[in-house]
């Protein structure tokens, strides 16, 4: 019912929504005589503001048309490579016809990026995409807004995400032979899960994982996002956010977690920097400044598009990874497309390296909650387990923005690079073996061994990236840079601890 209360106050509140950005244009018009009073900027200003408090938001676009190669320019076609009901695999094909790049671009590695699917758009991801175009082949798994999916293609469940993640990677593995696995926040677990159950039974996985602030263990650090799941019983979950979507959509009657309810959630963790943000865009717009109005735009254009989730696959992550916390405590069972039951064995995991990442202010994903995966798959050798913490940088700082191109990507390539084998072909499957890579001298100490305190680290003889540590000078609110790494002209000053194997010829 409240769904359709929202949708029917949302009906009536359109239009005027629409008049108010008629009237915010009609009044900043130099060719209206009305734009000519005092008042008239003020008036305009704030029929903008109005409209954009009231206007519905859709999903964006990527909107990525070029990127830059080693300073050539690359066009990028988007198109969707497989279209399952609640997901599409989407690629971002690089064209040019430039010989050299060409050839570089073939011979660059292919990347699953793993999106969210935890109310925002894969669109969120898009300063990631756009980075990781810069090196590698490029998929994304672009989600659904499930009120958009009819009923008559099925329920959603995590066992279902686990599934869906599973055949996107064999796919990248029939048309390279292998590649390589990235995910940000939420999907870390289920990304964990299929890899494992893939190396269960023998298959072949990827050449590495990437995982970026998630909750491997929420029971570390707990955040408000934590408190709330695990301080709030299931069935409250079941009967106080789960409602059908309204007659007027395809997926109408379907069970969802709505994106209404979501936003809300999100507006109301930071709600004085929210209406802060909003007053500053009014006064903005006052003072002609169109640059910082626009960024405004841009920002919150991403931010109030949500989308609506399955009820069942909310429900089963609520109790799977915040309150159950069956990953880590090894009982979590997921049904495969054959109807086969399996446990999730992280520790099975023995030829895929491991690298995660995680933010010093993250307020979603709390310290040390991605490291766990570095215990839990205790099976990969700890020269190829790898952990990264950017000091400064909040949740979304260590995959978009500023930390995330200048301190977290640099290493990402890096440490994809480490572990990439050749690859030219994309028609057909190719099987690589790969050779020893050449040992190099590196002062390195095993993941599990790594004290955040310590400033030495042991000498070992097989090179690995095992302790990242990147600091920004500071500014004016926010954090104290480094003593140990003087600032150099237009750069960040970063302290690693870094050492990787040369990549095969």
């Amino acid at each position: 019912m409240l769904y359709q209360i929202y949708e029917t106050q949302r009906s009536i509140m359109e239009p005027f929504s629409d008049l108010a950005q008629a009237a915010s244009k009609l009044y900043g018009n130099t060719l209206n005589p009305m734009a000519q009073s005092p008042l008239a900027q003020r008036v305009s200003a704030g029929y903008s503001l109005m409209h954009r408090l009231g206007k519905d938001y859709v999903k964006p676009e990527f909107g990525i048309q070029t990127v830059k190669v080693h300073g050539t320019d690359v066009a990028i076609h988007e198109r969707v490579e497989i279209d399952k009901p609640f997901c599409e695999l989407r690629r971002f094909k690089r064209y040019t016809d430039d010989p050299a790049t060409l050839n570089l671009l073939k011979s660059q590695p292919p990347v699953l990026i793993v999106a969210p699917l935890s109310g925002h758009y894969a669109t969120l991801l898009r300063d990631t995409v756009r980075n990781m175009l810069q090196d590698h082949k490029v998929y994304i798994t672009d989600w659904k807004n499930a009120r958009l999916v009819p009923l008559t293609d099925g329920e959603f469940h995590l066992d279902d995400y686990v599934n869906y993640v599973q055949e996107f990677i064999r796919h990248l593995q029939s048309i390279y032979g292998n590649c390589h696995v990235m995910s940000v926040c939420q999907p870390t677990v289920p990304v964990l899960a299929a890899v494992s159950l893939m190396a269960s039974r023998g298959e072949k996985t990827p050449l590495t994982m990437t995982m970026m602030g998630g909750p491997i263990d929420a029971r570390l650090s707990p955040t408000a996002v934590n408190n709330l799941a695990t301080n709030k019983s299931f069935e409250w979950f079941e009967n106080n956010v789960i409602y059908r979507v309204p007659p007027n959509f395809p997926g109408a009657g379907r069970r969802v977690y709505p994106g209404f309810l979501q936003h809300t959630g999100f507006v109301a963790m930071n709600p004085d920097r929210h209406a802060n943000s909003h007053y500053d865009f009014f006064k903005d717009l006052l003072k002609g400044d169109d640059a910082s109005a626009e960024a405004h735009r841009k920002f919150y254009d991403e931010y109030n598009a949500v989308l609506d989730m399955d009820a069942d696959y909310y429900l089963e992550t609520i109790q799977t990874v915040f309150q159950d916390f069956k990953l880590v405590n090894g009982t979590w069972d997921v049904k495969g497309v054959d109807g086969k039951v399996e446990r999730v064995r992280p520790q099975d995991i023995k030829k895929t390296a491991l690298l995660t990442v995680e933010g010093e202010l993250d307020d979603i994903s709390g310290s040390g909650q991605t490291r766990a995966a570095q215990d839990l798959c205790s099976s990969i050798p700890k020269d190829q387990r790898t952990h990264m913490e950017v000091e400064g940088a909040g949740h979304y700082g260590i995959f978009s923005g500023r930390r995330w191109r200048e301190m977290v990507y640099p290493q990402v390539v890096k440490f994809i690079k480490a572990h990439a084998l050749p690859t030219t072909l994309e028609a057909k499957p190719a099987v690589v073996k790969p050779t020893s890579p050449t040992a190099v001298k590196a002062k390195a100490k095993p993941a599990a061994q790594i004290n955040p305190a310590s400033k030495a680290a042991a000498p070992a003889k097989k090179a690995v990236a095992i302790k990242n540590v990147a600091k920004t000078p500071a500014k004016a609110g926010s954090q104290p840079a480094s003593k140990t790494a003087p600032a150099k002209a237009g750069k960040t000053p970063v302290k690693t601890q870094w050492a990787s194997p040369k990549k095969q010829a």
